[in-house]
């Protein structure tokens, strides 16, 4: 299938789709160096706390993508630590070896589907269907995001400017 001239497909075609760990929060002990307790957030990364290391359940490992089926429906996101998850977020498991970026490219494409789940809607069901670019349509500059280019030209810049205007606060020369 195309749309808007992008052949697409399933998400269950790239990525297998499952629901996480769907462990209660209160029933865990928090610990701030511990693994990360991913929720239905929209905020820092899905991550509501970090938590010890329970018999319940093994943690899902770094690299995977995480996806809310109910609350902030289809907030998605890059998992870049070990994670567990609590009730109604479903995890994405690559079925072909990608990038970090490619993952955050698709994690935006995920993204993008939010508008069909307003009124208390949820994405449960429909998530392994819907529709994203295959991985052939994936833009270039996905592909050649590198790092330390993203580093080189607009971290550093940031820094310098910041340091320059901590060495002269008032601009006089």
């Amino acid at each position: 299938m195309k749309i808007m001239g992008v052949k697409t497909c399933k998400v269950s075609t790239l990525f297998d789709v499952q629901y996480g760990n769907s462990l209660e929060l209160i029933y865990l002990n928090k610990n701030i160096n511990g693994i990360n307790f991913i929720s239905r957030t929209a905020k820092r990364n899905g991550v509501s706390a970090r938590v010890e290391r329970t018999p319940l359940a093994e943690p899902f490992p770094a690299g995977l993508i995480t996806v809310a089926v109910g609350g902030s429906v289809l907030e998605t996101f890059l998992q870049i630590s070990p994670f567990y998850t609590g009730f109604h977020v479903m995890v994405l498991t690559p079925r072909v070896k990608m990038s970090n970026a490619v993952k955050l490219y698709y994690c935006h494409c995920i993204r993008q589907n939010r508008y069909k789940y307003s009124y208390g809607r949820q994405a449960n069901s429909s998530l392994a269907d819907l529709k994203i670019p295959v991985l052939d349509c994936v833009p270039d500059f996905v592909h050649n995001f590198y790092r330390k280019n993203y580093i080189m030209l607009i971290v550093l810049p940031i820094i310098v400017i910041n340091f320059l205007m901590e060495e002269n606060p008032k601009g006089k020369g």
